[in-house]
């Protein structure tokens, strides 16, 4: 059984920092490709990043295109996301998702973490 496990959310101040991890058991983690997407409060849930399974090719969504940087540590079965000048608009629950191709359709990942929520305040 594969397990995805997120941390390391909180609140910030606007232009502030946060680094997300999300540790995977249960599967070899350098067959995965991982993303990251995150849902705000009422709205559909989003792609944010992913990297795929060497961490040699990343993708991102416009949105977050320059503050964001996803990446992994395959020694250590561990995905990043480590957001930079956070906005008001980033407020969301981040999830973690582990999936075999390099997409961006929530429907193509086929394990989920739990969440971590991140607030961005003005």
């Amino acid at each position: 059984q594969v397990q995805l496990v997120e941390s390391g959310g909180g609140s910030v101040q606007a232009g502030g920092s946060l680094r997300l991890s999300c540790g995977v058991s249960g599967r070899t983690f350098s067959s995965l490709v991982m993303g990251w997407f995150r849902q705000a409060q009422g709205k559909e849930r989003e792609f944010v990043a992913y990297v795929d399974w060497s961490g040699g090719r990343t993708y991102y969504a416009d949105s977050v295109k320059g503050r964001f940087t996803i990446s992994r540590d395959n020694a250590k079965n561990t995905v990043y996301l480590e957001m930079n000048s956070l906005k008001p608009e980033d407020t969301a629950v981040y999830y973690c998702a582990a999936g075999e191709l390099t997409l961006v359709a929530a429907s193509a990942y086929n394990y989920w973490g739990q969440g971590t929520q991140v607030t961005v305040s003005s």
